[in-house]
C-alpha cells in the first residue's frame, strides 16, 4: 500500500518563501556604511560653510516629511509582500486626508485618525476586490483608485467644507492639534552640541537631535509600525502564511492557506497605512485638508519600498533619504543643494574608485567623468536654481532607484495573476 502523501514529503512545495538571492547587507556594515555617509556628510559641511544641512531643525523638518513617505512605502510593503501590487497608494493617500480632515475638524484630530486610516482601507479593500476576486491588471487598478480618488475627494470637498469658518471647495476648516513633545534637557544639549560645529559628531547631534524635538505622537507611532511591521512579517505564522502568498501561493494553498483572504488582509493594512501617511498630512504637516497636498508621495513612498528591497528597514532609511532632500525646499535650500553638489561629486569618486577595484573599467570610467561634471557645477557656481531645488527630491529618487536596481530582489509572484485551485 503506497503512503499517503503528507506536507513534508519531499515532492511536496514548501511553505517556506525562497531565501532572497544575492547577499544581504549585516547590521554592524550597515551602520558603518551609515557612519561613513555621515562623515562624508560632515566634511562636505565643514568645506561649504553649509551648517544647515545637518542642523536640528533640518533634520526635524526632514523626519517631519519622512513620515508620510514611509507610511506609505510600509502599505505598498504589505500588499506586495502578498503578490499583489499597489500602484493605488497615491489614491489611499489623498482618501486618508480628505476623511482624516473631515472627521478631525467636527470630532477631534483622534477621530480624524481612526476614520481617514478606515478611508484609506476602504480604498484598499476596493483595490483587492478588483485585483483578488475579479483578477484585474494590479497596475490598471491602481491607476484607476488615484484618479476615482481625485475626483471624489474634489466631489465631496465643497459639500463637507463650504459653509464651515476656514473652510472653501478645496480646503477644510483648521484640525486640532494632535500635540508634540520634546525630551527635556536632552533636545537642547543636542542643540547646543550640534551648533559647535564640531567634525562627525555635531552631525550626529544634529540628526538626533531632530528625534526628539517638537515630534507630533502620529510621528512616533509611524516609527513604532516600522518594527512591528517587521515583527508580524518575519516572526509570526501568519506572516510566513501571507508572504508565501507572494511567493508562490499555489504551494501556499497546497499546504492550507486562504489565499485570497490573506492577499485581502495584506491589501487592506496597505490602504489603512497610506491613509494614516493622508492623515499626517492633513492633521500633522498641515493643520487642514488641502486639495493636491499629496503631491506625489504615494509614488514617492513605492520608490522607497523598492529601494528598500521590500524590507522595512531599507525602507525606513529610503523614506528618510527621500524626506532630508525634499525638507531641502524648505530651509536654505539653494545654498544647501549647492552644497550637495560637492557630496555628489565624492560619492561619484568613491563609487569609480570601487568600479576599478571590481575590475569594471568602462564603468569607472563613465562614474568618474559624470562625477568631474558635477564637481565643475560645483566649483562654477555660487548657488542652484530654484527649479532644480525643487525637482532634487525626484531627481534622487530616480537616481538611487538607478543605482539600486541590480540588487533587488521583490516577491516572485508579486503582480503574477492568481485563481484559487490553479495549481490542482
Amino acid at each position: 500500500m503506497t503512503a499517503p502523501t503528507t506536507a513534508t514529503d519531499v515532492n511536496q512545495p514548501s511553505l517556506q518563501p525562497a531565501a532572497p538571492t544575492g547577499r544581504r547587507m549585516s547590521w554592524p556594515v550597515l551602520l558603518l556604511v551609515i557612519a561613513g555617509a555621515l562623515a562624508l556628510v560632515s566634511i562636505v559641511r565643514i568645506i561649504t560653510g553649509a551648517d544647515g544641512i545637518t542642523n536640528v531643525s533640518q533634520m526635524s523638518t526632514a523626519l517631519q516629511l519622512a513620515v508620510p513617505i514611509g507610511l506609505a512605502g510600509l502599505g505598498g510593503l504589505w500588499a506586495e509582500r502578498a503578490g499583489v501590487v499597489n500602484i493605488g497608494l497615491e489614491g489611499m493617500m489623498i482618501l486618508g486626508t480628505w476623511f482624516g480632515a473631515w472627521a478631525g475638524f467636527q470630532w477631534g484630530p483622534w477621530t480624524g485618525v481612526l476614520v481617514g486610516l478606515i478611508g484609506g482601507a476602504l480604498g484598499g479593500l476596493l483595490h483587492a476586490f478588483v485585483t483578488v476576486t475579479f483578477n484585474v491588471n494590479h497596475i490598471v487598478s491602481g491607476v484607476a483608485i488615484n484618479i476615482l480618488a481625485l475626483g471624489a475627494t474634489r466631489y465631496l470637498a465643497p459639500l463637507a467644507f463650504e459653509g464651515h469658518q476656514g473652510g472653501s471647495a478645496k480646503q477644510s476648516p483648521a484640525v486640532e492639534s494632535l500635540g508634540h513633545f520634546t525630551v527635556p534637557g536632552l533636545s537642547d544639549g543636542l542643540r547646543d552640541l550640534n551648533e559647535k560645529g564640531w567634525f562627525f559628531v555635531s552631525d550626529i547631534a544634529g540628526l538626533l537631535g531632530g528625534l526628539v524635538t517638537n515630534v507630533s505622537w502620529l510621528t512616533l507611532i509611524a516609527i513604532a509600525l516600522i518594527p512591528a511591521t517587521w515583527w508580524i512579517l518575519w516572526r509570526t505564522a501568519f506572516g510566513l502564511r501571507l508572504r508565501s502568498c507572494g511567493e508562490n501561493p499555489v504551494a501556499a494553498e497546497s499546504l492550507g492557506v486562504n489565499v485570497y483572504k490573506y492577499k485581502y488582509i495584506a491589501v487592506v493594512i496597505s490602504g489603512a497605512l497610506a491613509g494614516l501617511g493622508g492623515v499626517f498630512l492633513s492633521i500633522v504637516a498641515n493643520p487642514f485638508y488641502l486639495e493636491g497636498q499629496v503631491s506625489g508621495r504615494g509614488y514617492i513612498g513605492l520608490a522607497a519600498m523598492i529601494f528598500g528591497n521590500w524590507m522595512p528597514g531599507g525602507l525606513a532609511i529610503g523614506a528618510g533619504l527621500f524626506g532630508y532632500t525634499d525638507s531641502l525646499n524648505l530651509r536654505g535650500g539653494s545654498a544647501n543643494v549647492h552644497a550637495l553638489l560637492l557630496l555628489g561629486a565624492l560619492l561619484l569618486l568613491i563609487g569609480a574608485i570601487w568600479l576599478v577595484v571590481r575590475k569594471k573599467y568602462v564603468h569607472a570610467l563613465v562614474t568618474l567623468v559624470v562625477g568631474a561634471l558635477v564637481y565643475a557645477w560645483y566649483a562654477g557656481t555660487n548657488e542652484v536654481p530654484n527649479q532644480v531645488v525643487s525637482a532634487t527630491p525626484y531627481v534622487i529618487t530616480l537616481v538611487v532607484l538607478a543605482l539600486s536596481a541590480q540588487r533587488l530582489r521583490m516577491p516572485k509572484a508579486d503582480g503574477l495573476p492568481y485563481r484559487k485551485g490553479q495549481g490542482g
